[in-house]
């Protein structure tokens, strides 16, 4: 449908509607009847292409997700919530809320965080509008707007782990270690989200590599494998931690384990980088890939 499309319906309306106000006998009438159900029945074959056009693009927009998850090698976390439910409120609120998680599966950020926040507007109570607005402005790397969002989620659902550990990731970011720590660990504690405790030893790892705690790290690395051996950046971040703790033949093994579990995986691709550095004699870097 173009815009020209949609001014030429909107002029057969103004049309019809001038016709029906002159019209003076009832044969002039019944042949504007005919009209406006016919002019009914197109726009309302309009709405159902469209209807099912919308429905198509959300396959788009779950393949689209797939495959930037696949290709994906930075250590930011991943979108992956679910699709909002649809649900009738008379505020419109919804719309905006579906509105937003489809602009952040495509990584509009900019755009989910306009619909997200028109959503709260609507809605101020709406939890779910909230913890979207927060992964929107998180991976914007807004990360001030983003732990304050978050925030405001925990003090109305203190057991929502997804929204702890991303605090706790946004203070790794900040280098708020001790928040970072008191986040992650208190999500490990609830254990009431299988992907927030895997993720919570995850950045746990991080956080302890990033304060050269080199045992610390490759403990809740070691975790992080344990809970998802699928988890290829761990492999990487766990060779480190083990390199840096001078035990360098289990730090290149854990690289080859990481090639192993998936090559093709960005990760998996950087352990065999590791591997060849190492081996060329170079210096593994104290920074990973942001």
């Amino acid at each position: 449908m173009t815009d020209a499309w949609v001014v030429g319906l909107r002029a057969q309306a103004a049309e019809i509607a001038a016709r029906l106000e002159g019209a003076s006998s009832e044969a002039e009438r019944e042949a504007l009847k005919r009209e406006i159900i016919a002019y009914f029945k197109t726009v309302d074959g309009a709405l159902t292409e469209l209807s099912d056009i919308k429905e198509s693009i959300r396959g788009l927009v779950e393949r689209y997700k797939q495959l930037a998850v696949e290709s994906n090698g930075g250590r930011s976390p991943q979108f992956t919530g679910g699709r909002p439910a649809t649900r009738a409120d008379h505020l419109g609120a919804s719309t905006y809320i579906e509105k937003g998680w489809s602009l952040i599966s495509l990584g509009d950020h900019d755009g989910a965080i306009t619909a997200l926040t028109t959503a709260l507007h609507l809605s101020p109570d709406d939890t779910q509008a909230r913890s979207l607005l927060g992964w929107a402005q998180m991976l914007n790397e807004s990360y001030d707007d983003a732990l304050a969002t978050f925030s405001k989620v925990l003090m109305k659902e203190p057991a929502n782990s997804l929204a702890r550990i991303n605090v706790g990731y946004i203070c790794l970011k900040k280098g708020i270690f001790g928040e970072a720590i008191e986040h992650l660990s208190k999500a490990i504690r609830l254990d009431n989200d299988r992907k927030a405790t895997l993720y919570a030893h995850y950045y746990l790892g991080l956080v302890y590599l990033e304060r050269e705690m080199y045992e610390d790290a490759v403990t809740f690395f070691r975790k992080t494998l344990d809970l998802g051996p699928n988890l290829i950046e761990a492999y990487y971040e766990l060779g480190r931690a083990l390199w840096f703790a001078n035990d360098r033949e289990a730090a290149t093994t854990t690289w080859e384990s990481g090639i192993k579990a998936n090559k093709f995986n960005p990760w998996g691709k950087r352990c065999q980088d590791m591997l060849d550095l190492v081996q060329a004699g170079g210096e593994v870097p104290r920074t990973a890939p942001s």
